[in-house]
C-alpha cells in the first residue's frame, strides 16, 4: 500500500475531496480528515505533510498546530484560510507553520506548498537517519578512541594528541588506525564529516 504522504484535516467535506483528487492527478497520495482530533488519532504514524485550514469548529488549525508540537510530531504544515489575516499569518508561522495560503487559491499554489513541504520533510528525515547511522558506528569506540578522533577532528597532529593525552604519538597511531577501522572511514576528512554528522562538536 503507498504510504499516504499529505494529510488533509478540514471540516468542508467537497474542500477535502477536491483536495485528495487534484494531489492524485499528480500522483501525490492524500487522505481527509474531518477534525483536528480525527488527525491527531493518527498523527504519531503520520509522514509526509498536513493541510489544514485555520477556521473550524472545535479544533482550528493553530491549535492542531501546537497539540502536534506538544507530541513532538514535525511534520510540515501548510495553513489555509479564508480571511486576508497578517497578524493570523504570522502567529502560524511563527508557532512552525511552513506555509500559509488564503483562499481563493488557484491549483498550482497548493501544489507547489505541498511540494515544498514534502521535499523539506524528506530532507529532514535523510539527516535524521544520516545522523542515526553515524552515532551507531561511533558507538563502537571506546573512550580513549573517541578522544584520539576528537583531536584527529579538531586538526590537531599526532604529535600535540599524544602529549594532550600524555601517551606517545607511536600510540595515537595505534589507536586512529583502531578509529578508522572501526568506523569504516577511509579518510581523514571523512572521518570529520561522520563526527560532524554525528553532531559531535
Amino acid at each position: 500500500m503507498t504510504a499516504v504522504q499529505v494529510h488533509i484535516v478540514d471540516d468542508d467535506a467537497a474542500v477535502r475531496d477536491a483536495l485528495v483528487f487534484l494531489l492524485s492527478t499528480e500522483d501525490i497520495v492524500a487522505r481527509g480528515y474531518d477534525s483536528g482530533a480525527a488527525f491527531l488519532l493518527v498523527a504519531r504514524e503520520a509522514r509526509g505533510c498536513i493541510v489544514t485550514d485555520v477556521r473550524m469548529p472545535d479544533m482550528d488549525g493553530l491549535e492542531l498546530t501546537r497539540r502536534l508540537k506538544a507530541m513532538a510530531v514535525n511534520l510540515p504544515i501548510i495553513i489555509i484560510t479564508g480571511h486576508a489575516d497578517v497578524p493570523l499569518a504570522v502567529e502560524a508561522m511563527k508557532g512552525g507553520v511552513a506555509d500559509f495560503i488564503e483562499k481563493p487559491f488557484d491549483d498550482d499554489a497548493i501544489l507547489d506548498a505541498v511540494r515544498r513541504a514534502l521535499a523539506t520533510r524528506s530532507h529532514r528525515e535523510a539527516q535524521s537517519a544520516e545522523q542515526t547511522a553515524s552515532v551507531a558506528r561511533l558507538a563502537v569506540l571506546s573512550p580513549r578512541e573517541r578522544q584520539v578522533m576528537q583531536g584527529l577532528v579538531d586538526g590537531k597532529a599526532n604529535k600535540v594528541i599524544a602529549h594532550d593525552l600524555d601517551i606517545s604519538p607511536r600510540t595515537v597511531e595505534i589507536y586512529r588506525a583502531h578509529v578508522m577501522t572501526k568506523t569504516g572511514a577511509k579518510s581523514l576528512s571523512g572521518l570529520v564529516r561522520l563526527a560532524l554528522t554525528a553532531g559531535l562538536d
